[in-house]
């Protein structure tokens, strides 16, 4: 367990000894078990034979990055968010996703009674389980105001009727974490309730092929007349908005974090091909056409990881949390563009081979993109950072 605070970080950037640790041991995981696997994963449309993703599974708990930021008393980790901000910026460095096969939680567990915690938080943690969100609907994307689901009260708890879009790991999950709204008079109370997808009337009605080759899919659920009992609402209703707003900070938060890791692995992989590649007698990497988007690359790398890591020691030090919120939005919002911008620039330095699939630059390309839409869009997070302006004020938000 390591405790970073505010305190412990300087610059230029000096980790806490026990983050560094984690870090480096992130670093041997995926270069030992998840890169070598990227290729295969990308042949087979992201979906490992068993027996690798048990490794990974293995090799993952072995390293203790399973269970990250939850309680060590059910198998997890306890990070700091500082902490979990490293290791997911290790992860960021692999492509196609295969560091999903690390056994974990959504935050939503925090919130977990101990009923819970025991039936679902610790074998998620000990790999036995696999949990997804459900919350983005047809008409309710990154505004979940706009969520239709709602759920009735019977004489045994609630009947749920709606359907869920883009439920990533719907397809392979044991527990779906469902926000729909309760229905009481003229209110609608927003709620998260855990649901086990074997209840009758939960239906994989839809499950559509995207850009990227992940591992597990985005498939669309419906749920009709699903009855679960009191025993399923996450921590009371109507507390479902606040749980929402900590899901999407912290899902932010690791977008950012990620993004930050993949400039890394592109610039690793274009300034190598670059400085060795020869044409006309000359390194492509003395052209200036070819170095200096690289050179721009280098600085959204800098800026990126200085903004992420800010608010990771922003939310570890007990800053407000509507200004973390910003500001996680905007560390969203600057790495997923910046990201997406490096990837094309790598692409076109790597040139004909950028454009293959074998190479790290041709898969991130695919998969940085949709980094600006899921978990709020570009647009989104533009506007959660100009009402923090307006709110929090120019100085806190760029301080």
């Amino acid at each position: 367990m390591t405790t970073a605070t505010a305190g412990e970080l300087s610059l230029p950037l000096e980790l806490p000894p026990e983050t560094k640790d984690l870090q480096e041991r992130t670093r041997a995981f995926v270069e030992e078990h998840v890169m070598p696997l990227e290729q295969e994963a990308e042949r087979l449309y992201g979906r490992l034979p068993q027996e690798k993703i048990d490794a990974v599974k293995q090799a993952g708990i072995a390293a203790g990055l399973n269970g990250g930021q939850h309680s060590p008393e059910y198998g997890g980790q306890g990070w700091s968010t500082l902490d979990w901000v490293v290791v997911e910026e290790q992860y960021g460095r692999s492509t196609n996703g295969i560091y999903w096969h690390v056994p974990g939680a959504y935050n939503v567990f925090h919130n977990a009674s101990e009923a819970q915690a025991e039936k679902y938080l610790r074998p998620l943690i000990a790999g036995k389980m696999k949990d997804a969100y459900a919350v983005t609907e047809a008409e309710a994307g990154s505004d979940p105001s706009g969520i239709a689901t709602t759920a009735e009260r019977t004489g045994s708890g609630f009947r749920i009727n709606g359907e869920k879009w883009f439920v990533t790991s719907g397809d392979i999950a044991d527990v779906l974490i469902v926000m729909a709204n309760v229905i009481d008079g003229d209110e609608r109370l927003p709620t998260l309730f855990l649901v086990d997808i074997d209840t009758p009337g939960v239906e994989i009605v839809a499950d559509p092929q995207f850009t990227h080759h992940y591992p597990e899919g985005h498939p669309t659920i419906r749920f009709t007349d699903v009855e679960v009992g009191e025993d399923a609402v996450v921590q009371g209703v109507g507390e479902g908005e606040d749980m929402q707003r900590a899901w999407f900070l912290e899902e932010r938060l690791g977008i950012a974090a990620r993004g930050v890791g993949a400039m890394w692995r592109l610039l690793d992989e274009s300034v190598e091909w670059a400085t060795n590649r020869v044409q006309g007698g000359n390194r492509i990497w003395d052209h200036q056409g070819v170095s200096f988007p690289l050179a721009d690359s280098a600085a959204d790398a800098a800026a990126g990881r200085l903004l992420t890591y800010q608010v990771a020691v922003l939310a570890d030090g007990g800053a407000d949390l509507k200004l973390v919120h910003a500001k996680a939005s905007m560390a969203k919002l600057f790495v997923s563009e910046a990201a997406f911008r490096c990837a094309d620039r790598a692409v076109q330095a790597l040139g004909g081979r950028g454009y293959m699939r074998d190479y790290a630059p041709e898969r991130l390309l695919r998969e940085l993109r949709v980094d600006r839409i899921w978990e709020g869009t570009s647009e989104i997070q533009r506007l959660v950072v100009t009402r923090g302006l307006e709110r929090r004020g120019v100085e806190r938000m760029l301080h």
